[in-house]
């Protein structure tokens, strides 16, 4: 097998295509010549090599019976190589390396602390470099690099922050390990920092077949093209040969617990790609172990806070247990010990491996994934992301049922896909406004959002899981076309962001109010019940009535019954149980009431409306006879007068 240490183009080309079309991986034909591929050479410059730059890499052994063949099909011969032996040898090739590319060289890293195994001892030797290739377009990418190179030294690894502005991807051809961070900008776009060059790279790909990468993409999920510039520059490396070390890790707005769970689990993989370029996978456990060091060398920092511990548990575990097959259901009980600190995910697990191994639950990566939703003791929480002692029963009880309001399918495994279903149907992704001197390249419109806005709109949604919500609701287990809060809350969400076209608000807006929209559920206090993310939903959610009152002027049935007790609270100034029986009715129960004695008892406080004791003694000594009693009221035009309370008190409190 031929090594081919350099190779380059003579002079009077005929630019017949030939070579390039039996080695395409170095050689590309333009309109004057047959040029080297940069991706290909040490100096990484694209021209015919006159000055004959070596190859990359092991490229001359990998690629050297293809290139002598491309040689001999050239038909006026101007194609020259040098084979390692023929005056070149390896170490010359390396020692010819341009002296930029010399002054890069990585440095020799630490070397690793006693006690490690001869072979991971190995693995530090030689290059240690780690580039972290970072594509930002408001801070964020560029901040979790620095985040990263920090750790990187845990690994033994010499990190370098690599922006992507102006980098030439043919040096991606001589990294062994990269790491990439970027965002994605509008609709789908690459970062500013990261356009050109991708764009480089998609025209002239270098031959990636010696570097091990990983990517970690941030996005957000309320855009169609959920990051889209990471699973480009994913699928790129991968097309130009690349070695994805561990996979791509997509991360949402609140991107530091994925980029955590990400660089926890991708950097001690690339740490164990040696010299030669070979991932050591077998080693990858006792890297890990290395690079978490022990206990006694934990320091206070950003990324060393030291472990939490919680005293030990005594528990008595309820778990809810389905079998579809026979159509039973039950509760599987028992009395264990467990850490506090313990996740209802690490229970579960447990119970898996030493118990039961048939128990059906969702797993989560630990950094609150929404699918892992359940209800322990009556609370509704994410069981990756939640600990046994924030909430065991102070008996010592811990029951895990799931998720109410969707179809069981087995044990804690609920259906969603109504709630995909109904969320699908309401589109709640932005759909921008078309403005002039705002458009991507692509020509999409592009939204803007100032500081203090962006803030806002984080606050209005800052829950951990929108199904978390939709499983709060009382009403969605009984009304199988009821949208639910969930999907509701997401809507109204969209409306608030000012990038939302007027065309899709009014249509999130029209359907809201539809029959199945937000007045299927009356009373939001289901919501508040389950915490702060309840609270927030329920308030969003409140406010998305009230917008649809005030834009409706208050017809229909809601707004009826909201308008005229608001008004009588307003005129008599009583809050009590006959204004809500009686005052709802409209018009005709305000005269009504002038017949029935209720409006004087108003006018004179003999009501239950907080005036003194006093006033119910004056009752049984004045005439009427029944001055000061609340007389026994039946509305039967409203049903459910429990609406009424829940609106007014909840929505329209100016009176």
């Amino acid at each position: 097998m031929a090594i081919v240490a350099k190779v380059w183009i003579d002079e009077d080309c005929i630019t017949c295509d030939a070579c390039e079309d039996i080695c395409p991986e170095v050689f590309k034909v333009t309109d004057d010549t047959s040029q080297i591929l940069a991706a290909v050479r040490t100096d990484g410059t694209f021209d015919r090599n006159e000055g004959g730059s070596p190859l990359v890499g092991n490229l001359g052994a990998e690629l050297g019976d293809i290139i002598l063949e491309a040689a001999e099909a050239c038909p006026v011969e101007v194609i020259k190589f040098e084979l390692v032996g023929e005056g070149v040898d390896v170490a010359t090739v390396e020692a010819e390396a341009p002296a930029a590319e010399a002054a890069a060289a990585p440095a020799a890293a630490v070397a690793p602390a006693a006690g490690v195994s001869d072979a991971l001892a190995s693995v530090f030797t030689g290059d240690r470099n780690l580039n972290i290739l970072f594509g930002s377009q408001t801070g964020n990418a560029a901040g979790l690099a620095e985040k990263t190179a920090k750790m990187a030294e845990n690994y033994g690894l010499t990190a370098n922050i690599v922006d992507m502005d102006g980098l030439d991807p043919a040096r991606l051809a001589s990294m062994k390990r990269v790491m990439i961070i970027t965002s994605t900008w509008g609709e789908g776009e690459m970062p500013d920092n990261a356009d050109a060059m991708w764009n480089a790279i998609n025209a002239n790909g270098p031959g990636l077949s010696a570097t091990h990468y990983s990517v970690c993409a941030i996005g957000d999920t309320s855009y169609d093209e959920y990051c889209k510039a990471g699973h480009d520059w994913n699928d790129k490396l991968a097309a130009l040969g690349g070695h994805q070390a561990h996979p791509i890790q997509e991360c949402d707005v609140d991107f530091e617990p994925a980029w955590r769970v990400w660089v926890e689990e991708a950097l001690p993989r690339l740490a164990c790609v040696d010299e030669s370029g070979t991932l050591q996978l077998e080693l990858l456990e006792e890297m890990k172990a290395y690079g978490a060091g022990d206990d006694e060398d934990l320091v206070e920092g950003d990324f060393s806070p030291g472990s939490i511990h919680r005293e030990e548990l005594t528990i008595t575990l309820e778990i809810f247990r389905y079998a579809p097959e026979a159509a039973e259901s039950g509760w599987d009980t028992l009395t264990c010990s467990v850490p506090g600190h313990a996740t209802i995910q690490d229970l579960l697990l447990t119970m898996q491996r030493d118990v039961d191994g048939s128990l059906a639950f969702r797993r989560g990566n630990g950094a609150g994934t929404p699918t892992t939703g359940v209800r322990v003791n009556g609370r509704i929480v994410l069981a990756d992301a939640t600990m046994v002692g924030d909430v065991m029963a102070a008996s010592g009880r811990v029951r895990i049922e799931p998720l109410p309001g969707h179809p069981v399918v087995r044990d804690l495994i609920v259906d969603t896909s109504r709630y995909e279903s109904h969320r699908s149907r309401a589109e709640p992704w932005m759909r921008t406004d078309p403005r002039e001197g705002e458009r991507l390249p692509s020509g999409m419109a592009m939204g803007t959002l100032d500081a203090a806005t962006a803030t806002a709109l984080h606050q209005a949604g800052d829950i951990q899981s929108f199904q978390l919500i939709q499983a709060m609701s009382d009403a969605l287990a009984h009304d199988a076309h009821y949208e639910g809060p969930g999907v509701h809350f997401q809507q109204w969400l969209r409306v608030l962001d000012p990038r939302t076209s007027e065309q899709q608000r009014r249509a999130i807006m029209g359907s809201l109010q539809e029959k199945d929209g937000i007045w299927s559920e009356a009373d939001h206090a289901s919501l508040m019940r389950y915490g702060e993310d309840g609270r927030l939903a329920a308030r969003g959610l409140n406010e998305a009535r009230g917008a649809l009152l005030n834009q409706n002027r208050y017809a229909g049935k809601s707004g009826r019954l909201v308008k005229w007790y608001g008004r009588s609270v307003k005129w008599s100034g009583n809050v009590n149980e006959t204004t809500l029986y009686r005052q709802v009715l409209g018009p005709l129960g305000l005269v009504s009431n002038v017949f029935s004695g209720v409006s004087a008892r108003m006018a004179l406080a003999f009501t239950r409306n907080g005036s003194p004791p006093i006033r119910s003694l004056q009752s049984l000594l004045l005439p009427p006879a029944g001055l000061g009693r609340i007389p026994k009221m039946f509305n039967s035009k409203v049903d459910n007068y429990h609406e009424v309370v829940s609106l007014f008190n909840e929505i329209d409190q100016r009176f």
